[in-house]
């Protein structure tokens, strides 16, 4: 997570009897040093996933949004756009 002299905060919870010797066990298996290893480490990754694919959509979202404006609402065109097309039709009147 970066540097050593982080600040840290803390995080409790209650949990069933059973969730708490499932994770123990899933931890184990996992080769976790403790179940706070395993917890802040899987919780860790599923939080990434889940902002990076959000981010993604919202990404994805605004690129949607700016291409079909540009469809919708296209700007006029600038001098090299003109120019262009007067090579192009020169071209094609020959």
């Amino acid at each position: 997570m970066g540097a050593l002299n982080q600040e840290k905060a803390r995080f409790d919870t209650r949990l069933s009897k059973e969730q708490k010797q499932f994770f123990e066990r899933a931890a184990f298996l996992g080769g976790y040093r403790t179940l706070t290893d395993f917890i802040i480490a899987t919780v860790q990754s599923k939080a990434k996933e889940i902002i990076e694919e959000r981010e993604k959509t919202i990404a994805s979202q605004r690129d949607k949004e700016v291409f079909f404006d540009a469809l919708v609402n296209p700007p006029k065109p600038n001098k090299n756009l003109l120019a262009a097309k007067e090579a192009y039709n020169k071209l094609l009147s020959k």
